[in-house]
């Protein structure tokens, strides 16, 4: 499920605390946004991605500097939400969940330690529960600088955000979100989630390989499916072009930002993040 951390010995000033921290963390990147809730825009936004993947402990290392630098520690929050994007998940539906067997939903599709730290967020709208390994000395030290705060796995908001968009109602429509070389891929038939996996994707042809692929295992024509493109890919970029050449109904899917404007100088900013805000 979704948790929160919570430290009692956090003694921020909460008449002050009107902002809204979501964060992102991964092993190729980084990203990180400041809502003001009352003018409800985005007050500071950043994004970054590391030339090669990193381990965890330079993953924490990274976020603390960068947020020092950008000064995300200035302001006084009301909220923390920390995302953690990686393929070291399952999704298991609600029939089949036991809680106490989340190693067992994770051992054939993921390598796992004994050491590793397991939770599991429920997908709202999806009757499922995402289980995941999350980046336990992110958490901490995000515990440590914030005090209580929420977590939760990027699949989950991703899944949660797509699957309330009126085109995912709309026949077979294929979502792939592509955004520091890791690539999701989610289909719906008619609001019904069918598929949802990840891959580490660096190229034009890893991104078709990946999605012929998954169109495959559920028989699905390429002239049948919509194509959404979210995340890194363009209009008109190497992705876009050969993802045209086999797929008739392809598009970039942009989202809409007016609820939150941005105040900012940065309009990169990750799908997931504004989702989760």
């Amino acid at each position: 499920m979704t948790k929160k951390k919570i430290n009692k010995e956090d003694s921020g000033n909460e008449d002050n605390a009107y902002h809204k921290l979501s964060i992102q963390v991964g092993l190729n990147g980084l990203s990180f946004c400041v809502l003001d809730t009352i003018a409800q825009e985005l007050s500071h936004s950043f994004r970054v991605r590391f030339p090669k993947e990193i381990s965890p402990y330079d993953l924490q290392k990274e976020l603390r500097d960068h947020m020092r630098e950008e000064g995300v520690l200035e302001y006084s929050y009301s909220e923390v939400v920390a995302i953690h994007r990686n393929s070291l998940f399952s999704l298991v539906p609600q029939a089949f969940f036991d809680e106490h067997q989340l190693s067992h939903y994770l051992k054939f599709n993921a390598k796992i330690y004994p050491t590793d730290h397991l939770e599991y967020d429920w997908v709202e709208g999806l009757e499922a529960a995402n289980v995941y390994v999350p980046f336990t000395n992110v958490n901490n030290y995000l515990f440590d600088e914030f005090g209580e705060f929420e977590f939760k796995h990027s699949g989950t908001v991703l899944l949660e955000t797509l699957q309330k968009l009126p085109s995912s109602a709309q026949g077979t429509v294929c979502f792939a979100h592509l955004s520091e070389a890791q690539l999701d891929l989610a289909i719906f038939r008619n609001k019904k989630l069918h598929y949802f996996n990840s891959f580490f994707c660096q190229t034009p042809e890893d991104f078709m390989y990946y999605l012929l692929f998954a169109l495959e295992q559920l028989n699905i024509a390429t002239e049948e499916v919509k194509l959404r493109l979210l995340g890194e890919p363009e209009e008109g970029d190497p992705i876009y072009e050969l993802a045209s050449s086999y797929i008739d109904h392809l598009s970039v899917f942009l989202p809409s930002e007016q609820q939150f404007p941005l105040n900012t100088s940065d309009e990169s900013i990750d799908f997931t993040l504004i989702g989760s805000l």
